[in-house]
């Protein structure tokens, strides 16, 4: 079943509100925002073993040797490795046009402090 980008973008907003406060949940908001948008699971649990599933669903990988500076499009998920000393499960976010978003609205592509200065692997998907 085809993925609607527009809606799995709305559902990440509307979900999410304007809360740049991680709640821990990035899988959770990941697979509400993917069923939103017409895609069917199983799902992982964790936001660092999205890769597969996005690979099932149609989406393919793209290179971004830059994030910071990369035009993302509307649609596009990021799966991030952990960040040293951090919490094993990862990160996965989904770009909604204009700003990442996963359990909350990031500042930027990192998902946090440590992401940014350590540079975590990370894999970009497209659909």
């Amino acid at each position: 079943m085809p993925v609607d980008t527009e809606k799995f973008a709305k559902h990440l907003r509307a979900a999410t509100g304007e809360s740049q406060i991680s709640k821990g949940t990035c899988g959770i908001a990941m697979r509400e925002g993917l069923q939103a948008a017409g895609a069917k699971g199983p799902f992982p649990g964790t936001g660092k073993e999205y890769g597969p599933t996005l690979l099932r669903l149609g989406f393919h990988e793209i290179t971004v040797d830059n994030p910071d500076t990369f035009n993302f499009l509307r649609g596009d998920v990021m799966v991030m490795q952990p960040h040293k000393g951090g919490k094993q499960a990862g990160h996965v976010a989904g770009y909604d046009g204009s700003r990442w978003v996963s359990d909350f609205v990031q500042h930027d592509f990192w998902a946090g402090p440590k992401y940014r200065t350590e540079r975590s692997k990370y894999v970009v998907y497209r659909y």
